[in-house]
Order: structure tokens, then C-alpha cells, then sequence
């Protein structure tokens, strides 16, 4: 369900039909909607995946930022997405924990991308120096802050772009939650 009509049949919205069916079963929401423009849409996940290897993160590292800064804006789709990955590459305890902030889960530098992604989605302009060099004493050299940020700063223009269009998590995504993660997103649209 989005608010656009279903996309008309092509090449790349079969690749991204396809994908989805053989990895999840079903076809995302947010394939449909992206099935629209799946060639902007391979380039847009081609920047987004060069950022976070120029930053060099981990899997969890990414779900810092793409759940602190989706939970912020109250994107939910993205946010039991993430819960969902984060839950099979750790367990549903963490990603439940990433979800409510609950930081005491987290070393210094993950609450560090957390911190940074919900101060990019919520106010960009209210960084400081200190903010980057919280960055920097998490590890992070120069390089890595601007593919980070780049990052998570194209993360949230996928949420924006989704949620605007009324992208919803999908009922089949949400049943494959712990309840624990599924019932930590409070925000944003319910699945359908």
C-alpha cells in the first residue's frame, strides 16, 4: 500500500519484485513504490552502500544510525526493517534495545552514531564541533565522519521519500518480529 498506483511492468520492477520473493516471499511496500524508478532506484542504493564502506561500518554500526535517525523523524518502516536485521545478525534483545534507546547495550561509539543520527534528522544545523569530535573519539577519522554522515544523511532521504508517499511496513514483515521488537516502534504508520 502507497499512495501511488501500481507500477507499470519492466525489467527493473520484476529485478526488484524478484528480489524481494526470493529473499523474503513477498514483495516490500517499498519495492512497489520504488519499482516506479528502479533504475534511480539501483543508483540511489548504489551511493548509499559506496557511503557505508567509505566509513567503513558494520552492520550494527549502520543500524545505529538508520534507526536513530528513522525513529526521530518517525519513520516506522525503516525502523522495524533494521529492528528486523539487527534482531538476525544479533538478537531481538538488542535490536529492542537500539529501538527504545535503551544505550547501555552499546559501546561509546555506537550511542556516538546514535547521538549523531538523531542530530542530523532532527536539526542538521544545531551540530557542533564537539558533536565531531565526539566522532572523532569514537574512533572515526575525517574521511569516515563525512561518509558517515553522508550516509545516514541519504538513509534519511530514503525514509523521507517512502514515508511522503505513504509507504507502510508490511503486515508480513512485522509478523516476523519478536514482539518485543515489533511492539518497541511506537511511531509512524502501522503495517498493512
Amino acid at each position: 500500500m502507497t499512495f501511488l498506483d501500481d507500477p507499470a511492468p519492466s525489467e527493473g520492477q520484476q529485478k526488484l519484485y524478484d528480489a524481494d520473493l526470493a529473499e523474503d516471499g513477498y514483495v516490500w511496500d517499498a519495492s512497489k513504490l520504488w519499482a516506479h524508478q528502479p533504475a534511480l532506484d539501483e543508483q540511489f542504493n548504489a551511493v548509499i552502500s559506496a557511503a557505508s564502506q567509505a566509513a567503513g561500518l558494520t552492520l550494527r554500526e549502520k543500524a545505529m544510525l538508520v534507526i536513530g535517525q528513522a525513529s526521530t523523524i518517525g519513520d516506522s518502516y525503516c525502523s522495524l526493517a533494521w529492528g528486523r536485521w539487527l534482531s538476525e545478525s544479533e538478537d531481538a534483545q538488542t535490536a529492542a534495545a537500539a529501538l527504545r534507546q535503551d544505550r547501555e547495550h552499546f559501546s561509546e561509539r555506537e550511542r556516538t552514531l546514535d547521538s549523531w543520527a538523531r542530530k542530523i534528522a532532527d536539526d542538521p544545523n544545531a551540530t557542533t564541533t564537539e558533536d565531531v569530535e565526539s566522532l572523532r573519539g569514537a574512533g572515526f577519522d575525517d574521511p569516515q565522519i563525512v561518509a558517515l554522515t553522508l550516509y545516514a544523511a541519504l538513509r534519511l532521504a530514503l525514509s523521507t521519500t517512502n514515508d511522503a508517499l505513504g509507504a507502510r511496513p508490511d503486515t508480513a514483515l512485522a509478523g516476523m518480529l519478536d514482539p518485543a521488537v515489533r511492539d518497541a516502534v511506537t511511531w509512524g504508520r502501522q503495517p498493512a
